[in-house]
């Protein structure tokens, strides 16, 4: 059914037909409307879930860990320092290859205090061992949860789907939600395999003490599995779409927020293999590489402007696409990687990975442009600015606002 929703209500009714067993939840700017729309449908009698109130973000982690160890599906969101206050159980759960799933509604950090979006509460937690999602818009944001549960349910792997702060959880848009059928088609009921999680009957350890002798090897097998989960969210975005695509609404089809699909779009190229997305010149001279929602408004920039120029938005930042991602780099002259984050003393985060996949391998020019910081407003300037100065001879990292 497709309705007019706010952003939090979106993901909150998508994770009700998802049907966790247990939500531990702690209210934040900008996460709070999450857990209070899930809070209203239980409230209500519209959700069977276990809805635990935690008396921190810390604890709201430590509560969905135990409970997807004791075999339950599970989910909790935070944001912000919240994400930081969680970060011990954050790398214990994947540690641990729990099937948790996150919402983080990306905010800035502290110091000073700001409740405003950029990336750098993910970024800073990107080591963790979890599969990182980045939503564009909100049916982006619905499809990625369906995904992230297929996906950390089948590899044992925990997944944060990120969704700008503000930007998309606190702003309305049209979307698709889809029916309590197509959900339990795609994401059949959770049963955990016999051995991953405690059970009385065959005790095991979970987290337990390693020597020297086994902690390299468990780490190795916990970034291979994170490592090779790109071709697995590509199966399982494929196999949404075609339960979505089946039905149809007032005589037209239906197409959910993920894509294997090309074609034009407003005189521009489409492409989409659901781990990344090109939009704009076939023949472009710049490439603008963004993630979440200031996809979209480079998207909107694009439209705007005549020049040979495109987006490559990267949904999945862990696991980063390598391959997919220098195909459509390879010929660009001017590649201008967009970061809602910094690691403070270097450049931003993006654009330092993509500089070493690169090196070698992309002809053009890349070079590090910090926006959007704090929720800076990002216009059709801003990238007018960042046209001119990939352009000249610096090569340093820039802050532009």
């Amino acid at each position: 059914m497709k309705k007019f929703l706010e952003g939090s209500q979106a993901i909150a009714e998508t994770i009700k037909l998802i049907k966790p067993e247990v939500i531990g939840a702690y209210p934040i700017t900008p996460q709070t409307h999450i857990v209070e729309d899930l809070a209203k449908l239980k409230a209500d009698g519209k959700a069977d879930f276990e809805y635990v109130r935690a008396e921190s973000e810390f604890a709201a982690a430590s509560i969905v860990l135990g409970a997807s160890a004791a075999g339950s599906r599970v989910y909790t969101a935070t944001s912000s320092q919240g994400l930081l206050l969680m970060t011990e159980v954050v790398f214990n759960i994947a540690g641990m290859r729990l099937p948790v799933v996150m919402t983080c509604a990306n905010r800035g950090v502290s110091a000073p205090i700001t409740i405003w979006n950029d990336h750098q509460d993910a970024m800073t937690v990107r080591d963790a061992g979890w599969v990182m999602l980045f939503a564009e818009n909100l049916q982006e944001a619905v499809d990625l949860h369906l995904v992230a549960y297929k996906v950390a349910e089948k590899r044992n792997v925990p997944v944060m789907v990120n969704v700008d702060g503000f930007v998309l959880t606190h702003t309305y848009e049209p979307v698709e939600i889809p029916t309590q059928g197509e959900v339990n088609k795609f994401l059949p009921k959770y049963k955990p395999a016999k051995g991953t999680y405690l059970d009385t009957k065959a005790p095991r350890s979970f987290g337990a003490f390693a020597t020297p002798p086994d902690y390299l090897e468990i780490r190795q097998e916990l970034h291979e599995a994170v490592k090779g989960s790109g071709k697995l969210i590509q199966k399982e975005i494929k196999a949404w779409n075609r339960i979505f695509k089946k039905d149809k609404v007032n005589g037209k089809a239906r197409e959910s927020g993920l894509g294997q699909k090309e074609k034009i779009k407003k005189g521009k190229k489409l492409i989409d293999n659901g781990l990344v997305e090109y939009y704009g010149s076939s023949n472009p001279e710049t490439i603008f590489i963004a993630m979440g929602s200031m996809a979209g408004t480079v998207k909107h920039y694009l439209d705007n402007n005549k020049g040979r120029a495109g987006v490559l938005k990267i949904r999945s930042f862990r696991p980063l696409p390598q391959e997919e991602i220098l195909a459509v780099l390879k010929k660009a002259k001017y590649v201008a990687v967009l970061d809602k984050s910094i690691s403070l003393g270097e450049e931003g985060i993006l654009a330092r990975e993509i500089k070493a996949m690169g090196k070698d391998k992309i002809k053009g020019k890349v070079q590090s442009f910090v926006v959007g910081l704090g929720g800076r407003d990002i216009t059709d300037k801003t990238f007018d600015s960042i046209i001119t100065e990939i352009k000249g001879k610096d090569e340093g990292e820039k802050f532009i606002g």
